[in-house]
Parts: structure tokens; C-alpha cells; sequence
């Protein structure tokens, strides 16, 4: 099924050192831009993490030290990037959960001004999990009657992506080929941050979502106990729970003035 666009969709997919999205750079990315008008235009590109690989996620993807010692910095790329995905909204597999986090983090260290909570996001693993609770590959197969040939690469990956999305509209009546739609069907709930440590309540407010303050309004929180802040700007959290709690500590700061 052809989807129904009114913004540009980018499929895409990263490849990484690791998993966790605090310490782990990229190494690959790959994207597939779908236009409203049926166009399509694709890239991918090996990206110099700055850190040594590990072994055991070189045995995942295949890409090693070797592979990427000549490629640019995410920095030296992440504004042309940024341009790249301006007035576009996501999609991938498992993305809400690690992409997209890792993809924001490294924005902000390379000092991107881009807010990406502005966009759509849809997690085609979410929809497959909540349809048929399967894997990438399986998914593919499932999906489209396919092999996933050169599974943990990223352009295999981002394209398997597209066309299984494609066919779970095919299949499934009940999706709307829609994108806000889609978007509010795989979201990842309702965090603040794209780490979920702070999640807006009923009331719209925001509320710390783990530790002692679980369940507590932040802006009360970082009012009353002068040192939270400090903790979470010095502690092992994302940069953009760190920048979100930041943001809430300064309008309680200005309301108390």
C-alpha cells in the first residue's frame, strides 16, 4: 500500500558501538526519504565514532575499526544532517527506544540545535509486537515472504523497514494510512525525554518517572531540593533528560521570581 504522506517520511537506521545511547556513538546510518509525491532518495554513510569498536558489536554488524578510520566525525556531518531531516517525520524498527534517542544525544553533542521531539515518529517494531510479536527478520519474512539478506546492516535494514510497513497496511485494515495516526499508534507513550525519566501527566505537567521523586511534579521537585539538579547534570543520564530537566528547573526558577 502506497502510504499517505503529507510530510516527507524518512526510514532510517543506525549501527552503533553499543547499546546504551548515554555512552555509544554511531557508526553507520542509513535513510530512505519517501515525498508526499512518491519520490524516493536514499544514503548511507559510515560515520568515525571516535571511540574504538568493541569485538562484539563488530561480530553484529561487521563493521570494524579498519572500515570507518577514513569517515567523518558525527560532528563534521550532523548539521548537513539536520538540514537533511528538517520538516520530516521518522520511522525505523525499535527506533522510539534506541534511534531516535541516539541520534538526538548526538546531536546535542555536537551542539545541532535541532528538536526532534517536534516530528512524528513511527516504530514499525511496535506496531509488528502489538500485531504478531516477532523480529526484524521475521517481520520481513512474515510481512513481505522475504529473506532478510545482510540483517544488521544498515541500508538492508532501513529498506526491510519500509517495505514492511507498507505491508502491514496491506494487511492490517484497522491502520489508518495515516501518519499521525501511525505516529500516535507506535509512540512511546508519553515521555518528556526520549529516555522516559520524565513522563507528562494527565494535567500536562511533567513528572519524574524514576528514584525517590517517582511520581512527583518535577518543577515542585527541583524547587524544594536544591540539589537535584546538580545530581542530574553530574550523573549518567542523556543529555536530553538532562537538557529537559534543565528547561523545567529555569521556569520554576523565573515563576519564583
Amino acid at each position: 500500500m502506497k502510504l499517505n504522506l503529507k510530510n516527507p517520511l524518512i526510514f532510517f537506521d543506525l549501527e552503533s558501538t553499543g547499546v546504551n545511547i548515554v555512552s555509544d556513538r554511531i557508526i553507520e546510518i542509513s535513510y530512505l526519504k519517501v515525498c508526499p509525491n512518491g519520490e524516493m532518495e536514499s544514503r548511507t554513510r559510515l560515520i568515525n565514532p571516535g571511540v574504538p569498536i568493541p569485538p562484539q558489536a563488530t561480530e553484529i554488524h561487521k563493521i570494524s575499526d579498519e572500515d570507518v578510520k577514513d569517515a567523518p566525525l558525527f560532528k563534521s556531518i550532523a548539521k548537513s544532517l539536520a538540514v537533511q531531516i528538517e520538516g520530516c517525520d521518522l520511522a525505523g524498527y525499535n527506533s522510539n527506544r534506541f534511534d531516535i534517542p541516539l541520534l538526538a544525544e548526538e546531536f546535542l553533542r555536537a551542539e545541532v540545535d535541532i528538536d526532534l521531539m517536534k516530528r512524528k515518529f513511527i516504530d514499525v517494531q511496535t506496531i509488528f509486537h502489538k500485531k504478531e510479536q516477532r523480529t526484524l527478520s521475521a517481520a520481513y519474512k512474515f510481512y513481505c515472504y522475504k529473506d532478510l539478506e545482510n540483517a544488521h546492516r544498515a541500508e538492508a535494514d532501513t529498506n526491510a523497514t519500509y517495505e514492511v510497513l507498507q505491508a502491514q497496511l496491506d494487511r492490517y485494515p484497522d491502520l489508518q494510512n495515516d501518519i499521525e495516526f501511525l505516529s500516535e499508534y507506535s509512540s512511546f507513550g508519553n515521555n518528556v525525554d526520549f529516555a522516559g525519566r520524565l513522563i507528562y501527566n494527565e494535567q500536562g505537567k511533567e513528572v519524574i518517572n524514576f528514584g525517590k521523586y517517582k511520581g512527583k511534579i518535577a518543577e515542585e521537585v527541583l524547587s524544594k531540593d536544591s540539589g537535584y539538579l546538580s545530581w542530574i547534570l553530574q550523573g549518567d543520564f542523556p543529555l536530553h533528560t538532562k537538557k529537559a530537566f534543565t528547561k523545567i528547573s529555569l521556569r520554576a526558577f523565573k515563576k519564583s521570581r
